[in-house]
């Protein structure tokens, strides 16, 4: 009995099992027809509809591109166009206009920029008045020259003082070196303000009969380029090297660095011709230009020099009416043997360089006449 019981428990999981494989099989086959059902309803995507969506772009890619390459031609033909049809237009009334115009503006302009230049650069009024220049030249040749004693050479040192038209004094100091035998003399002078050398000239030639006898000048000023001044004893002409202009030489001329000594060589080899109300006449080549001075004689004044009162005369160049010039004015004194001890230069603009005397060194090997 126990035996049978036994054996018979384990057939029933068996049977059970079975009895699910049919249910098992019927819900597959219920699927399958589900999902061919729905298939047919609802398309699913396929690789073949994925590779025509992809050709699409690509297709509406490339129709883009066409229009863009279109636009920018037509730009270009325009201006192709604009540019063909500006050089016919103005081709056409340039040849009947030009020689009109060339030849009117020619015959209207040519007499006026004279005039301009003339009037507006500093080599108009010498060269409309060069004869009259010529003719005061050869006057003071013909006439008796000065009687001049040549100073010792020395060396003179300076307190100088600078004052803009519209600024403020600026201080500064100066040397002039002049150097003399019986036939050569030499001038070096230099001036400078706030470490600046504002002016430097130098001076050489012969000395004759009648005093000093330039054959160079030359000046450098401050931000300008150095100018030559040649006074030529072969030709007899003197020339320059800042313009084009050209004057007879009498060989009584003086340059801007001589005229100093040479009227304190008049002063100590005639002292009466320095003179309150006298006035002194000599061609002197500036830059530019040679013409005659008129030198005045102020008058006597007192100074100071090194601590000491001494008397001066003072003597004046003032330039002629419209001429656009520096004016001049030199102190010299007697009693230091006609030395200049006060030198002060006015340009037309106003601004003034005034050089005082502060110590004197006289060569005692020095020659003079």
């Amino acid at each position: 009995m126990h035996d049978s019981a036994t054996s018979s428990i384990p057939s029933r999981p068996v049977l059970r099992g079975q009895r699910w494989l049919p249910i098992l099989l019927l819900s597959l086959l219920l699927h399958t027809i589900l999902i061919v059902g729905v298939s047919d309803l609802i398309p699913l995507p396929t690789p073949a509809a994925s590779h025509d969506y992809k050709q699409a772009e690509v297709v509406a890619a490339t129709l883009i591109t066409p229009p863009a390459m279109t636009t920018p031609a037509q730009p270009t033909i325009a201006a192709k166009q604009v540019m063909k049809k500006q050089p016919v237009r103005q081709s056409k009334p340039m040849p009947q206009t030009e020689p009109t115009i060339e030849r009117a503006t020619a015959d209207a302009t040519t007499t006026p920029t004279v005039a301009s230049t003339e009037e507006k650069t500093a080599t108009s009024p010498q060269s409309t008045s060069s004869e009259a220049h010529a003719a005061e030249e050869h006057a003071d040749a013909s006439t008796p020259n000065y009687r001049v004693s040549l100073l010792p050479s020395a060396l003179l040192r300076f307190d100088v003082e600078k004052t803009p038209a519209n600024g403020s004094p600026m201080h500064g100091s100066g040397t002039i070196c002049w150097q003399a035998d019986p036939h050569r003399y030499e001038i070096e002078g230099e001036f400078g303000v706030l470490f600046i050398t504002a002016l430097r000239f130098t001076s050489s030639g012969s000395i004759e009969d009648t005093g000093i006898a330039p054959e160079l000048y030359a000046e450098k000023r401050m931000r300008r380029a150095e100018t030559n001044t040649h006074f030529h004893r072969e030709r007899q002409t003197i020339s320059f090297s800042a313009s084009t202009n050209s004057y007879p030489r009498a060989g009584n001329e003086q340059d801007r660095a001589s005229i100093i000594w040479q009227l304190a060589g008049i002063g100590r080899g005639d002292p009466t011709l320095i003179q309150p109300g006298a006035s002194l006449h000599i061609v002197v080549a500036g830059t530019r230009t040679a013409e005659p001075w008129d030198i005045a004689v102020i008058g006597k004044e007192a100074m100071r020099v090194d601590g000491k009162e001494i008397e001066t005369w003072r003597l004046l160049r003032a330039p002629r009416a419209r001429f656009y010039d520096q004016t001049l004015e030199i102190w010299l004194a007697p009693e230091l043997g006609w030395y200049p001890v006060r030198l002060r230069y006015t340009e037309p603009n106003g601004d003034v360089l005034d050089m005082v005397l502060t110590r004197l060194n006289v060569s005692a090997s020095a020659g003079s006449q």
